[in-house]
């Protein structure tokens, strides 16, 4: 199990073009940690899990491969739940730019 979430975290940060260190302050966990999630040494477990599946935008169920939606029907949803965690956080400009981005369709 900690191999295969190490690679579901290790794809997300790169989808979504982190660091490690940008997990970690966005999960407020040690940068060790994420280290040591990523290598599969370890399995974040209770309030870590859900500190690093919300950094990451994802469920915890997804994490520990028990749902598999953010690879499927899951990313609108996702995407959704990312836009209004961050909403308050983002520039005009890049609201503007997200709009014209969903209004596009590219």
């Amino acid at each position: 199990m900690a191999k295969d979430m190490a690679g579901r975290i290790s794809d997300l940060l790169c989808s979504q073009d982190m660091t490690q260190k940008d997990l970690a302050l966005a999960a407020n966990i040690t940068e060790s940690a994420v280290s040591h999630y990523l290598k599969g040494d370890r399995v974040p477990r209770g309030a870590n899990l859900v500190k690093v599946s919300k950094a990451l935008g994802v469920t915890t169920d997804y994490l520990l491969g028990q749902d598999d939606a953010h690879c499927k029907d899951g990313d609108l949803k996702i995407v959704k739940t990312l836009i209004a965690r961050n909403a308050s956080q983002m520039t005009k400009e890049e609201k503007m730019e997200l709009l014209s981005i969903l209004i596009s369709g590219e």
